[in-house]
């Protein structure tokens, strides 16, 4: 059996315009175009969904993490984009940031030690 490798994700949203905005200013600056935002080989989809609610009711339903080497520096781009931190805390295996997206879902910065 092949193990799968994840190649992109899809955001569905109610403002679907308004929240790829947000995406590229929090996590991709310099990424311009159309399509999915290439967060490094990753690929974001954020797309318009009619089946779902405008805040996302159960964020810590499942949560994106992404490695980072420089904490603090990762922090304040994110804070300058508008995220909400839901906690940040110092944990036994490195320091973990939870923050929200405009909708209300969940994604996690973490530095290991």
């Amino acid at each position: 059996m092949a193990t799968l490798k994840p190649g992109s994700m899809l955001v569905g949203s109610t403002r679907p315009e308004e929240l790829k905005a947000w995406y590229i200013k929090a996590l991709a600056p310099e990424f311009t175009g159309d399509g999915p935002i290439d967060l490094g080989g990753f690929h974001l989809v954020v797309c318009e969904r009619d089946d779902i609610d405008a805040k996302n009711d159960q964020p810590g339903r499942s949560i994106v993490n992404f490695h980072v080497d420089d904490f603090d520096a990762v922090e304040a781009q994110l804070s300058a984009a508008g995220a909400e931190w839901i906690s940040i805390e110092d944990r036994e295996p490195g320091k973990f940031g939870t923050f929200s997206d405009p909708d209300g879902n969940y994604l996690q910065i973490i530095q290991w030690k």
